[in-house]
């Protein structure tokens, strides 16, 4: 059966002296289902909201008001290594083997785990970054200035040291700051598109490459976060008054396509599907499940609970960590196409080097190949040595077999010119006669 799991992380002093709960521990790993479980967890570790990031192989945790990485292995379950930056972190993501993260004073820098390799970008964002998200191609940034910016990854990686790393564009429509953003995991330049949220108590649906606002939703407060379903056929929002909203896309009246209203026309949105305790706190992360029927929400006294979307029952409290949680985060239960997977990280450094790729080949779990075979055998195998010396002849008559078709070909060719030659001799005498009697 295929589990489910998810990495939670806290920030900031326990809440109680509960003996119960591990002291020290910052980042738990659970098991969703079929049976909840804490799989394992981290120790050290004060993680702010967005600033947690999960790979097939590690865990990236910044830390609170520090300019450190904790980086953790989920292959050994121990801390692989304590990263240094020049600047304090504010959030972070993964892309690949890349670690994308937003500082305090307002930059973009980019880690390539399994090189070594950092890229600094100017302060392009006035005040710090306070989240970000990523596709294969595009960085987007949302900041505490209320812009949105959009940046190539291509053009952020280019080995050229002189290279001017700006964004593509901004987004400025907000006028407060970013809480928050989500990217739908599409690539086409037609239905891909972000949200953005803010203080200002909105959320904004853009088509990113395009620069255009094809929505705007209103919230009765300000929205702390949110998140995409992995199909991008709703946006979940929590807000400040502790409320849960779930807006759907293409519903009865959608908010997207041919179908939906002009791009100016504001959404009020009232009716949330779900609000928490107010001893338990509005949720300050969430995350929706990859079939998009489950829903987690970390609070600031500690729980996580579990949402059923599908049946919109009463939430379900998993754990309580006895600290602020801040960041839910669902592992991918699909398997990675990559060929390579990064078992040891290289630390960073932007020292310009010959940088040397550092990874692990994944053993090949298909089928035995003919070319499997032969590699494992001792020597040559008799039926292989016959087969190959078959070869050889068996060109020869094909070609043999070719070159008379050919020859034959051209012959009828021949014909045919020879005759409309003998043609047209006989028309140009005939048309000489002709003008010599008149």
């Amino acid at each position: 059966m295929l589990s489910e799991e998810f990495v939670s992380a806290i920030c900031g002093a326990p809440l109680s002296s509960n003996t119960a709960i591990a002291k020290d521990v910052g980042i738990y790993c659970h098991t969703l289902s079929p049976t909840y479980s804490v799989k394992s967890n981290f120790k050290k570790s004060s993680v702010p909201v967005n600033c947690l990031g999960v790979s097939e192989t590690h865990v990236f945790a910044a830390q609170h008001e520090k300019a450190y990485v904790h980086v953790y292995s989920r292959l050994r379950g121990n801390q692989e290594a304590f990263v240094a930056f020049p600047e304090r972190i504010r959030c972070l993501t993964l892309v690949g083997d890349i670690l994308v993260m937003g500082t305090a004073e307002g930059r973009l820098m980019l880690w390539e785990t399994c090189t070594g390799r950092l890229v600094s970008t100017p302060a392009r964002h006035v005040q710090a970054v306070s989240c970000v998200a990523a596709t294969p191609y595009h960085v987007i940034t949302g900041s505490d200035d209320s812009d949105v910016h959009v940046w190539s990854l291509p053009q952020l990686l280019e080995l050229d040291s002189a290279a001017e790393h700006e964004p593509q564009r901004s987004l400025s429509n907000h006028r407060a700051a970013i809480t928050g953003l989500s990217v739908s995991p599409s690539v086409s330049s037609d239905t891909n598109f972000c949200v953005s949220a803010s203080k200002d108590k909105s959320c904004i649906i853009w088509n990113y490459q395009t620069g255009d606002a094809l929505r705007t939703l209103l919230f009765p407060s300000f929205p702390l976060c949110l998140s995409l379903d992995p199909s991008s056929r709703a946006i979940c929002v929590s807000c400040e008054d502790g409320s849960l909203y779930l807006t759907e896309m293409f519903a009865e009246k959608p908010l997207l396509g041919p179908a939906s209203e002009e791009a100016t026309t504001v959404v009020q949105v009232s009716s949330p599907f779900g609000a928490t305790q107010p001893d338990v706190g509005p949720a300050s992360c969430l995350s929706l499940s990859y079939d998009g029927t489950m829903l987690l929400t970390g609070h600031p006294k500690g729980q996580i609970l579990k949402w059923d979307i599908a049946e919109n029952k009463s939430p379900v409290e998993l754990a309580n960590l006895n600290a602020a949680v801040t960041n839910v985060a669902f592992v991918s239960p699909f398997p990675t196409d990559k060929p390579t997977k990064t078992v040891t990280i290289t630390k960073p450094s932007q020292a310009e080097r010959a940088y040397t790729l550092t990874a692990q080949f994944d053993s090949c779990s298909g089928p035995e190949t003919r070319f499997d075979s032969l590699l494992n055998a001792a020597g040559f195998p008799q039926e292989v040595i016959e087969g190959a010396v078959a070869a050889f002849y068996q060109p020869a008559t094909e070609s043999a077999a070719g070159d008379q078709d050919l020859q034959k070909q051209n012959e009828e060719l021949w014909e045919i010119i020879n005759e409309q030659r003998a043609l047209q001799k006989q028309t140009l005498q005939r048309y000489v006669e002709a003008k010599s009697t008149q």
